[in-house]
This record gives C-alpha cells, sequence and structure tokens, in this order.
C-alpha cells in the first residue's frame, strides 16, 4: 500500500465533496451524542486543516454546557503545539478569541496559554480502517505524543464515511484508537 499516494487521494475526495458541510453538520451531532455521557473535563482537539472536520464549535458547546450542570464543570478544550525538538505536541488552553500565531508548519496554536492534559484526545483521519486503526499525514506527532503522556487519553479518531479504506493495513508501530465517528455515527469499536 502506497501510503503518500492513498494520502493524497483521499485527501483531494475530502476538498471536493459536494456534500462536505451536510456532512461535516451529521459529524456535529454524532460528535454532541457521543459525548453526553463522558466524564471528561479536559479534550483535546487539532485545528482542522486540508478540509478535515472542525470539532471545534461542538467542544465549545461542550464546554458552555458544563457550566449550565446542577454542579457546573469547568470543561477545557487544548489545542496542539508541537515541541520541535522532540516532536511531540502539548496541549495548550484554546478558547474563541484566545490569542493565536501560526506554528512552523503554517497551522494556528494557542498563543501563551496555560499547557493542559487532555483525558480525551480528538485526531483527525485522513482515512480509518477496520479495527480503530487510523491513517494520518505521515509525521508521527500522535504516536510520539501518545507514548509521552501520562495518563494516556482516550482517543478518538474523527473523519468522514468518505475515508474508510475497507483494506487498510495498520504498520507494528501503529496502535488503534480507543474509538472513531463519522459522519454516520460510530464506527468504531463495532
Amino acid at each position: 500500500m502506497d501510503k503518500a499516494a492513498l494520502r493524497r487521494t483521499l485527501v483531494q475526495q475530502r476538498l471536493t465533496m459536494a456534500d462536505r458541510l451536510q456532512r461535516a453538520d451529521d459529524l456535529q451531532r454524532v460528535m454532541r451524542i457521543w459525548l453526553v455521557d463522558r466524564p471528561d473535563t479536559v479534550i483535546g482537539a487539532y485545528w482542522p486543516i486540508k478540509g478535515e472536520f472542525d470539532p471545534l464549535p461542538v467542544l465549545h458547546r461542550w464546554k458552555e454546557d458544563g457550566e449550565l450542570l446542577d454542579k457546573p464543570q469547568r470543561r477545557r478544550i487544548g489545542l496542539p503545539v508541537i515541541d520541535k525538538l522532540t516532536k511531540t505536541m502539548r496541549f495548550h488552553a484554546w478558547h474563541p478569541g484566545c490569542p493565536m500565531e501560526e506554528d512552523a508548519y503554517g497551522i494556528p496554536k494557542p498563543k501563551d496559554t496555560e499547557v493542559i492534559t487532555p483525558t480525551l484526545l480528538f485526531v483527525p483521519c485522513v482515512g480509518y480502517g477496520p479495527g480503530g486503526y487510523r491513517l494520518g499525514y505521515g509525521g508521527g506527532f500522535y504516536d510520539r505524543t501518545l507514548a509521552s503522556l501520562r495518563p494516556v487519553p482516550h482517543t478518538v479518531g474523527l473523519g468522514f464515511t468518505q475515508g474508510f479504506i475497507e483494506d487498510f493495513l495498520p504498520e507494528s508501530h501503529d496502535l488503534p484508537l480507543d474509538a472513531i465517528l463519522n459522519d454516520n455515527g460510530v464506527v468504531w469499536p463495532v
């Protein structure tokens, strides 16, 4: 399997989906429902690039909903900031309107906000396959980060149905995600 070619194809397909906005709306609903009974109060996510699903509106609503509970919860959202030396990510607190700056890869990141440790981590999927395996961009940032985080957060992939790869073969270093959500619902675990 030529993963580089597969990544290019899947990103191009994602960018040209005629119904991407409807699919994003569907995935937002799936994500909101999935989060209802989760006990987490610190969630890590990502800034969407290359047509990825944007989880931030759902997470901002989740954060606000925590304040409306009978016993209000302080919920926090973190976005990745890449450590150039270790090529791992730390998660910095994010909220709409917080100061942002571009990282070395041109992706917006929170500027000078507090480092937080997520117990739940939403990760973008270029593609995904049976068994909860994810195809990312090939940089290994999530793999290295998950190997260094303690405790290891619950990992949830987010992607569109278009990204499912039926015959995806993980490599020996690949670890399955705990769950994968797409615009049709929960696809892992089945």
